[in-house]
């Protein structure tokens, strides 16, 4: 048996809750009790939500034992740290479970118990920049939908957590499994932890109709040489003048812009489609299969083929 502890705190984000539904479906595809879970608390009894419904939950004590500790967030972690004795338990308890992840803005309590210390994280992109503020030696990263660190994980948001989850079940039982369960509970695909919350084009949000057009000619001519000389006479600018366009309103290059919107375009091609991935890589413009593979390293941390073969963001 697995146990796996879900640590809840006055105004947890219900939909925490949601995601031991994945523990109830691996043992179901399972056909055996392989997870047992268990909802826990500093002080245990009622906890409310956010949403106001209460929760009956355990006490956390010294001889408490979990493999799996989730650690549930809330809607403001700036203004609701964790209590000192949830930071006590977990700083004493963490090392001795075989993973510790923080869903959402669990992240903030990790941080505050000290365990991201040097470590890579994420947790949802409202949050990002006062979890660096208030933790700098957390090695944030903003955009990516969970993060495997050692024997620590941490999600996006709330919604990310349900592919977290399934990447640990995933671990334990293989792909099949997790592609039965993913199945089961109509989740739409199983998206790996080098998937990015936004998509390329939300982030560069360009300002001017200049920088959008550019945009556009880029995304609909992937396939084809893009120099920045080219671009820049597509679009009816100096070289110089696109540069300035580019930095000016997503800091970033036009070599930088085009490489990440290759890279959305083939990252979008694996998980949606079936063609090879020297097809992918030549349809999205990279020189070949290779030159792609360590766009996408570079870029996600990941290879492509791992979007297929379900493997995550893991650095262990």
């Amino acid at each position: 048996m697995h146990r796996v502890g879900l640590l809840i705190s006055e105004q947890f984000q219900s939909l925490a809750l949601s995601t031991l539904t994945i523990f109830e479906f691996a043992n179901l595809v399972l056909n055996e009790p392989f997870y047992h879970c268990t909802v826990y608390s500093e002080s245990g009894g009622e906890v409310a939500s956010s949403y106001g419904i209460n929760v009956i939950s355990q006490a956390i004590r010294e001889d408490t034992t979990v493999d799996t500790w989730l650690i549930g967030g809330v809607l403001m972690p700036t203004k609701l740290p964790a209590s000192s004795g949830v930071i006590h338990f977990l700083q004493n308890h963490a090392q001795r479970a075989r993973r510790v992840a923080g869903i959402c803005t669990g992240a903030f309590v990790l941080a505050q118990a000290g365990l991201l210390k040097e470590k890579r994280a994420t947790t949802h992109w409202a949050y990002t920049h006062s979890l660096k503020v208030l933790h700098p030696t957390v090695r944030t990263e903003d955009d990516l939908i969970y993060i495997i660190d050692d024997h620590l994980w941490t999600s996006a948001g709330m919604t990310a957590g349900f592919d977290m989850i399934l990447a640990m079940v995933e671990k334990d039982h293989g792909t099949e499994v997790a592609r039965s369960i993913a199945h089961r509970m109509v989740m739409n695909q199983r998206r790996s932890g080098g998937q990015r919350q936004h998509s390329e084009l939300l982030m560069l949000a360009p300002k001017s109709d200049r920088l959008q057009t550019a945009i556009e000619y880029v995304r609909n001519n992937l396939s084809k040489t893009l120099s920045v000389e080219h671009l820049a006479e597509a679009v009816h600018l100096s070289t110089r003048q696109l540069n300035r366009l580019f930095l000016s309103e997503t800091g970033k290059s036009p070599a930088r812009v085009i490489e990440r919107l290759r890279l959305e375009a083939a990252r979008l091609m694996i998980e949606q489609t079936r063609l090879p991935l020297d097809v992918i890589a030549r349809e999205s413009g990279f020189r070949d299969r290779r030159h792609m593979r360590n766009v996408f390293v570079r870029g996600y941390g990941i290879p492509p083929q791992s979007l297929r073969t379900g493997k995550s963001l893991d650095t262990t």
